[in-house]
């Protein structure tokens, strides 16, 4: 882009936990929570809203409209985004671009997801699939089983980093391992079990090397994000130092090498490879700078190759990385803190954003039971088959690196009384007032929600 972008911020986040799909929560109840949480935790109120972006992929047309009709009746411009499982973070792109083209001062931003339970599957068999080719491709190379498709991919791509670079499946293993032990310290993930590396390998074998602990599950779930321009967050200085710089950022989509005949490139590689190079340039900041990083790990095996695709290792070392003990504390950095979608959830439209909110929450100092201590720079890796990629660079607005902060100083500063960070609460109606429109309120809109999502908790 030749024109000048101006900065972009996310000012506030919120998510719900992830749930396994019971159908017991609807997708309004979730996109509501979760959009309540982020405009409390921006200090705003929705009528201060420019541009709305709803985040989803199963569900009909305008299911964003339907959550955002319940903060207020605006009528703003709301968009529905669908791409695959970098929705949410292609709803952050999108957001950033219209504040940093000058289209919105402050972008809403609500991801969320009802699945059904089970391996993901297509909602039209009445026409070609838009990852036929992808499939195609496999069938041409590996052939195919009756294994979940998404697991015969990229369990492939874990067995040509074995064939070419020496990896074993002990590797993609402590992978899983230290995901499900990481999920231990956050209030929203959807399993917070450790086990023991026997436990992962012993698990049922989806398609070699995949366990079942080793691949993300279904999950119900929302996340939203409030990003502001430079303009709207110097009228609010007191916010300032909860501020997170979205310092570079790139949304990429596939290359001709996706039908290489690699199953490595069959996944993408090339696609987060520049995405990551462009991002980190534009942040002025290079790979070996990340402390703390959120990527895709719908399986273990894709937690490799993105390792290596995003420059945190050399070139087919990845998983020497993960036998040091580089990817968790006490290493050179940690990768999904959060627990990843591994252990954490993955609703599909919300993760993305889920993943912001980790990395705000961790440059905040507000992540206090698993912050890495002198974090200055964060990265962000979310994608999709078919495909999308997103990367982000953030840094916290006053430059300053990331120091714990206690939980009663945030819930101070939040006015909540509590950390969201590492405390999975719901809020009041006289919380959700504050941020819903203070003219443009529906009742009719609203319905039973805001019961229904107080009685969760």
């Amino acid at each position: 882009m030749g024109k000048t972008a101006q900065p972009c911020y996310v000012l506030g986040v919120g998510m719900t936990k992830f749930i396994k799909p019971r159908g017991k929560v609807d997708y309004n109840e979730l996109g509501f929570e979760a959009g309540v949480k982020a405009m409390l935790d921006a200090q705003i109120n929705y009528d201060e809203v420019d541009q709305g972006v709803a985040c989803y992929c199963y569900g009909d047309s305008t299911c964003g409209q339907r959550v955002f009709y319940q903060f207020g009746m605006t009528q703003i411009p709301i968009y529905n985004v669908n791409n695959n499982c970098s929705t949410g973070s292609t709803g952050i792109a999108l957001g950033r671009q219209m504040i940093s083209y000058g289209a919105a001062d402050c972008v809403l931003v609500v991801g969320f997801e009802k699945m059904a339970p089970g391996s993901l599957q297509s909602a039209w068999n009445d026409r070609v699939s838009p990852t036929g080719t992808t499939t195609d491709m496999m069938k041409a190379t590996r052939g195919i089983t009756n294994a979940p498709g998404a697991a015969q991919m990229f369990g492939n791509a874990g067995r040509e980093y074995m064939e070419k670079f020496g990896a074993r499946k002990e590797d993609f293993a402590e992978i899983a391992r230290i995901n499900h032990e990481h999920s231990k310290r956050n209030p929203y993930s959807q399993f917070q079990d450790e086990y023991t590396l026997e436990q992962i390998m012993n698990s049922t074998t989806i398609h070699e090397p995949l366990t079942k602990l080793q691949c993300c599950p279904t999950s119900d779930g929302g996340a939203a994000a409030v990003l502001v321009s430079q303009e709207f967050l110097d009228a609010r200085p007191d916010l300032k130092d909860q501020a997170i710089l979205i310092a570079g950022q790139c949304m990429a989509t596939d290359a001709p090498s996706l039908f290489s005949r690699s199953s490595i490139d069959l996944m993408g590689f090339e696609m987060t490879k520049v995405a990551a190079e462009k991002a980190l340039a534009e942040a002025q900041t290079s790979a070996s700078d990340i402390k703390v990083c959120e990527l895709h790990d719908c399986f273990s095996a894709n937690e490799m190759i993105v390792i290596d695709s995003l420059g945190l290792s050399e070139h087919g070392k990845a998983h020497q990385m993960v036998r040091k003990g580089d990817i968790t504390y006490g290493g050179r950095m940690v990768i999904n803190p959060s627990g990843g979608l591994i252990s954490k959830g993955h609703p599909l439209g919300a993760s993305g954003i889920a993943q912001c909110a980790e990395l705000v929450w961790h440059l905040r100092g507000w992540a206090n039971n698993r912050l890495v201590e002198g974090t200055k720079v964060a990265l962000q890796h979310n994608l999709g088959l078919g495909g999308a990629v997103v990367v982000t660079v953030y840094k916290r607005a006053d430059g300053k690196l990331a120091t714990p902060v206690d939980s009663q100083t945030v819930g101070k500063i939040n006015k909540l009384g509590y950390n969201p960070a590492v405390e999975a609460k719901g809020f009041t109606k006289s919380h959700a007032d504050q941020v819903c429109s203070k003219q443009y309120r529906s009742e009719w809109a609203l319905a039973g929600t805001q019961q229904k999502v107080e009685s969760r908790f």
